[in-house]
């Protein structure tokens, strides 16, 4: 990637609010540690609730909760099979938001 792809237009009105507010929503999103270790290991692959309570050693329903947010953010997105319900990302732009931050900071 080069410096042109990351640099803002500076030149662009004002934000309008709506942009303000979603902008705001995933900061918001990437701010609480169970959020940012769901979509990192969504980065992966799908994963059940299950899976990902087992797999973070978190509770069913805190998983349940907090997919509930992303979802309705629409950073995941799901597909069923049968009774399970399987998560995934559904948005490249915060994800690589999320792996640039996380190298920034183990590069600290």
């Amino acid at each position: 990637m080069t410096e042109d792809n990351n640099r803002i237009d500076l030149e662009h009105d004002e934000l309008d609010e709506e942009t303000l507010f979603i902008v705001s929503q995933t900061f918001k999103a990437l701010s609480e540690p169970t959020r940012i270790r769901i979509l990192h290991l969504l980065s992966e692959k799908e994963h059940s609730v299950n899976e990902i309570a087992e797999k973070l050693s978190l509770l069913q329903t805190t998983v349940s909760h907090q997919l509930r947010f992303l979802k309705n953010l629409r950073l995941v997105k799901y597909r069923r099979e049968g009774t399970t319900l399987f998560y995934s990302h559904d948005d490249e732009h915060v994800m690589n938001i999320l792996k640039q931050t996380i190298n920034h900071a183990r590069h600290h």
